[in-house]
């Protein structure tokens, strides 16, 4: 048996995790497009 398997140091869900981490970088990457529209729209 994994002597890791024993000790588990975080026992919280993985998919709000991975959740948590789609959201933040969607919402990263939706903010530099969101900017770039403005900053096209004000250039033009």
């Amino acid at each position: 048996m994994n002597e890791f398997e024993q000790d588990v140091q975080s026992k919280r869900n993985d998919f709000i995790d991975s959740a948590v981490g789609f959201i933040v970088s969607f919402g990263f990457f939706a903010t530099i497009f969101i900017l770039a529209g403005v900053i096209k729209a004000i250039g033009s």
